[in-house]
């Protein structure tokens, strides 16, 4: 898939995508939700937090 595929599909930019890709940019829970629908997996599955 590629980013423009997927940010299609979660309703963000491909530019958004390749930002969250290189951890420059932390969706919103709306957006993140929606990459794990995409993916068929939990939000803990794609992102860690660091804190």
């Amino acid at each position: 898939m590629t980013q423009s595929e997927l940010a299609k599909a979660v309703g963000v930019s491909r530019q958004t995508i390749n930002a969250i890709e290189k951890g420059k940019f932390s969706p919103s829970l709306e957006t993140a939700f929606r990459l794990a629908k995409v993916f068929s997996c939990s939000i803990e599955e794609i992102f860690e937090w660091e804190g």
